[in-house]
Parts: C-alpha cells; structure tokens; sequence
C-alpha cells in the first residue's frame, strides 16, 4: 500500500491534473494507492474541486483544517491518516512531476528509509534560486545531514521513518535532518522540476529567515536532546575558563602595583565567569528534565526507538 500525501492551498486549478498525473505514474507498475489531500483553508474552490474528485474516485482522501495553519500542520494531517507502508509527499502547484515517484520508490528498494528529491535544474526566479542555495548550504553545515535540496516537496518514506515525527512551524523543511538523527537511512536523487503554470509562489526571505531558527532547534533536538549539559557545559567551561584566565592575569598585575578597579577587562572577566556559572546551571537542571523524561518512559518504548530488527 503506498500513500501519496498532497498539502495545498488555493490550488483549484491544479489538483484534478495533478490526480490524473498521480494515477498515470502509479497505475503502471499495479500500485495500490492511495492519495491524500489536505486542503489548508483555503479560500477559493479547492474543497470543492476535491470533494468532487473524492466523489468520483474511490481512491481519493481529503482532509479539511479549519483553518491555514501551515505545510508542517497540514503535512502531519496527511501523515495521520496515511495507510500505506510507504509515503509519498508532493506539493500540488504541479511543478514536481509524479512521474518521478517510481525512481523514488526504487531507491527506497536499495535499503533507504527516506529518498529526497533534488531540483537539480530548478524552474523557479534567481532570487530564490539563490536563496534556496544558501539555505540548503547553512543546513548541510549546521546539521551535517548533506543534501542538495533539503526543502524539496518530493520525498518518499517509509512508514517508520515518519512514525514519532512532530510537525509544527517550518519544520517540515527538516523532515531529513530529523530522521538522519533518528538513525534513518536518507538517500537523495536528481528530479525533474517543472515552471510554475498556476497562481503563484508564496515563498519568501521571511521564510527562509524564520527557517534558519527552526534548524537551530533541529540541530539542538537532535544533537543534544539527550545530553544538553555537554552544550551548555561546553560553551560555559570555554567562556569561564577565559574569564579565569582574564582574572589570573588582572591579579598578578593588581599585585605588582598597578590599579584594576576601572579597567573593563575587569568586568569582562567577572562577567565571563559569571555567565560559565549560569550555563553549567542551566547544563544541569536540563540534565534532571531530561533523566526525568527517560524515567516515564518504559523501557520497551526507549528500545522501540533505537532497536531496527532482532533476528531470534
């Protein structure tokens, strides 16, 4: 069973095309499949069009949020109420081609858990070209999950990748970082990527910029969830050691005759030590939060999240 998730919003005039490209790429190879809109309050003709195309099909699901809360919201909608063992994301603006979906399927074949698509080739203003290039650079750098198009519609899953997974805000750009850091198996190939031939792109810097927030929280969850005082403790042993350091030399010179009372290497000094103390602190009670939430949890659970197969 394979589930095809499709968020949209305002696309009336591409879902109905975008379904009959579906079906044309997944007939052929005997699929059973199924193909789950969810509709993000939109404002124009979409839930029609859908109900309609639900009416008709015995294959399609639509979901309704009541409002437009976002691709990460809709997208966990869609994930909720997806069957199949493997999932399927495309946007519904029909740049992504569904003819693309078996090459992702095949690489799913070869041991991969999740399979990204790469615009290798993108169809899209320079402007955001350029920007979509910085973004991808940042992450690979920040993450150290190495994709050339992390943000890419087109992905396939399988069902256990997605399993644990909370979307919200944008983190659905990340859906590759979080699973790398969950042990996944992630794979990457060149798709094709088509212009723009209805309404339009409603991407911007601001995106983008909120974007950059979300993947310091990834790569916080990810890195140190488990272990935060090795981040709070790290940066505060390295600025209380350069505030030690700072006082040492301030005394000797205290004591050789020389006035340190209004000197400003003084109060960063004191300031650097200070703010050490703070993190290591911080480091600490996140430590106790921490141990508490793995108490809670059953050990069958904490396994389930770590253990791929046993072989008896």
């Amino acid at each position: 069973m394979l589930s095809v998730v499709v968020p949209l919003y305002n696309e009336e005039q591409s879902v109905e095309a975008l379904y009959g490209e579906i079906t044309a790429a997944l007939e052929p190879a005997a699929e059973q499949f199924e193909v789950i809109f969810v509709d993000d309050g939109s404002t124009d003709n979409s839930l029609a069009v859908l109900t309609q195309l639900h009416g008709e099909t015995t294959n399609v699901v639509v979901v309704n949020l009541r409002r437009n809360f976002g691709k990460a919201a809709a997208l966990q909608a869609g994930f909720l109420e997806a069957k199949g063992d493997v999932v399927v994301t495309i946007d519904a603006d029909l740049q992504d081609d569904p003819a693309e979906i078996p090459q992702l399927l095949a690489k799913l074949d070869e041991g991969f858990d999740l399979v990204s698509g790469w615009k290798s080739r993108r169809n899209d203003p320079w402007t955001r070209r350029l920007l979509s290039r910085v973004f991808n650079w940042a992450t690979a750098v920040v993450s150290g999950v190495r994709l050339h198009d992390v943000n890419c519609g087109l992905k396939a899953y399988r069902a256990e990748a997605l399993r644990g997974i909370r979307l919200y805000g944008e983190l659905h750009r990340f859906i590759p970082v979080l699973a790398s850091y969950r042990g996944f198996r992630v794979a990457e190939i060149p798709v094709h990527h088509r212009p723009r031939q209805h309404g339009r792109s409603r991407y911007g810097l601001n995106r983008y910029l909120r974007g950059l927030f979300d993947l310091v929280t990834v790569t916080f969850m990810g890195r140190y969830r488990h272990r935060p005082l090795h981040l709070f403790g790290g940066v505060g042993l390295l600025m209380g050691f350069a505030g030690f350091l700072i006082l040492c030399y301030l005394t000797v010179i205290k004591i050789g005759g020389a006035a340190i009372g209004q000197r400003p290497l003084l109060t960063l000094g004191v300031l650097l030590v200070v703010v050490a103390i703070q993190l290591i602190s911080l480091g600490l009670v996140s430590e106790l939060i921490t141990s508490q939430h793995e108490e809670r949890m059953g050990e069958r659970e904490r396994m389930d999240s770590v253990v791929e197969e046993v072989l008896r």
